[in-house]
């Protein structure tokens, strides 16, 4: 299987972070990269093949990559913001792909049992409603994984502290929709 990562927002935060814990600093453009750079370790160790890496302020420069490069699935991976009362992890995905939905509750799966985060859901993001680029302009299977809430104190502590855990329960994620794929093609 050939995997595409997408660490969320511009790198070194320049011109966009994305969402920053108020009061520690922390920046979703920084955990996503981290959590990105370890997963790709782990997949390649699973003999998963990461065929791209990359975090770009332009997103379709993101999908254009992607789309090139020969993956059969896209994870972007981003951090949530809100109020500082939501907390937990949830993970979009594109109206009507099946394949999303089972690559994406894979990774909600394993992150909400590995983390013990409160588990909100698959989501769905309509283009035109309330669509997300890179799931709409991707050719593959795409989730985007919203690991937990970085406006949360407890979420950013995990954030912060439990990257390599985000990492590998993406990884896993990926394993276990891989292995749902062999069964499917096998019978």
């Amino acid at each position: 299987m050939n995997v595409f990562l997408n660490p969320g927002h511009a790198p070194d935060g320049n011109p966009d972070p994305g969402a920053v814990n108020a009061e520690t600093g922390l920046r979703e453009c920084d955990v996503a990269k981290a959590v990105a750079d370890l997963a790709e370790g782990y997949l390649k160790e699973a003999g998963v093949t990461v065929v791209g890496n990359l975090q770009d302020d332009s997103l379709a420069a993101i999908t254009d990559a992607a789309n090139e490069s020969g993956a059969d699935v896209f994870v972007s991976i981003h951090c949530n913001a809100a109020s500082p009362a939501a907390q937990g992890t949830e993970v979009c995905i594109y109206p009507g792909s099946a394949e999303g939905e089972k690559l994406g509750g894979c990774i909600l799966a394993q992150i909400t049992d590995a983390l013990g985060t409160a588990n909100r859901g698959l989501k769905v993001r309509t283009p035109g409603v309330n669509g997300l680029y890179v799931l709409s302009h991707t050719d593959m299977p795409a989730v985007l994984v919203e690991l937990a809430f970085i406006s949360n104190e407890e979420d950013a502590e995990l954030l912060s502290s439990r990257q390599d855990d985000f990492a590998r329960a993406i990884a896993r994620g990926v394993t276990d929709y891989e292995q749902m794929q062999g069964k499917k093609t096998k019978g």
